[in-house]
Parts: structure tokens; sequence; C-alpha cells
């Protein structure tokens, strides 16, 4: 009996991670934390492209639910001008995040096993339709695209993007796609 209840302790204690199983928030998985990396499958020189793309349209994107409330605080067409601006140029760059995060995601089976791939997938999709449709209700009519709709699209695409940064960082600092390297710092030199 007490062999099993040994061997029953040693199992438990090595499927223990450092923090708990969430559901949809986190995922911990105790291989994650034993395994190495896996690089990103469009990369130059080792180095993921995704992560550096993805910067752009965030930053456009919730520059524009900035200028929205610019506008809705002062009326400046000015701040409007600005939300189409920060809109196109954040749709643009989000197609093209999407499509190199789309070649890992298709392209590494770590991303479409975790459930953080999935959301991060899902809820910056939904992100880039609502920026296209912002971007569409201020096409020709910038002043009058901005209120009410358009800045509570604006706001919504921003926290969409908190978000789905979230499980983007999920996905490299827990589950550790993209990433090179040794699992544990203990491996590491």
């Amino acid at each position: 009996m007490k062999t099993t209840d040994s061997s029953q302790r040693e199992q438990n204690s090595s499927n223990q991670t450092p923090y708990p199983n969430i559901p949809w928030v986190l995922e911990s998985k105790d291989t994650d934390y034993r395994s190495t990396g896996i690089t990103s499958s469009v990369a130059i020189a080792g180095h993921p492209i995704h992560p550096i793309i993805v910067i752009f349209p965030v930053a456009f994107l919730v520059g524009a639910a900035g200028s929205d409330i610019g506008y809705w605080l002062t009326r400046d067409p000015f701040w409007a001008r600005a939300s189409i601006w920060l809109i196109g140029l954040g749709f643009t760059a989000g197609l093209l995040a999407a499509v190199i995060g789309m070649f890992d995601f298709i392209n590494i089976k770590r991303v479409r096993k975790r459930k953080a791939g999935w959301a991060h997938m899902y809820i910056n999709v939904a992100a880039i339709v609502a920026t296209g449709i912002n971007l569409s209700l201020r096409w020709g009519n910038q002043e009058g695209g901005v209120l009410p709709t358009g800045l509570i699209i604006s706001v919504i695409v921003a926290s969409l993007l908190g978000l789905g940064g979230w499980f983007g960082g999920e996905l490299t600092f827990r589950h550790k796609v993209a990433s090179i390297g040794p699992a544990s710092r203990e491996q590491a030199d």
C-alpha cells in the first residue's frame, strides 16, 4: 500500500504546474513547462514576424479609439480625420498580421491544440471585421461616422485587441509558441 501511495504522489507532483488550470483563461499543461519552444512558421533568422507586425494594428486601432474620444469631447474635425486614417491603417496592418498569424495557426499543431490559439484567432477576427464595419461607416462621411456608433465600435475593438493580445501572450509565454530554447531556466545557460 505504501508503494502505491508514493507512486501516486510522484505522479501527482509531476503533473502540477505553477499556475492553475482555469478553462478559457489559463490552460496550464505540465507538458508545456517541460518541453522546448516551437519556432514560428514565418520568421526571419529565427525571429517570428507576427509579434513584430501585430504592434501596428494594435497601436493604430487603440489610437483610433482615443481620437474618437477626442472628437466626442471637442467636436474638432481633426479628430474625425485622424480616426479614419488610424482605422484604415489599422485595418490594413491587421489584415497583414492576420495572414501571418494564420500561417502559424495552420502550421503549428500546438497552437490548434490550445484553447488560447482558438480564442486568439476568433477574437482578433472579430476585431478585424468590426474594424472593417467601422471604416465603411466613416467612408465619405468622416465626422458623421464617429458618434455614436463609430466611437462604440472603436472602444469595442480596442477592448477585443486587449483580450486577443492576452491569449496571444498565453501562446507565446505559457505554451512556448514562436519561442526557441529549453523549457526550464535550469537548462538555460
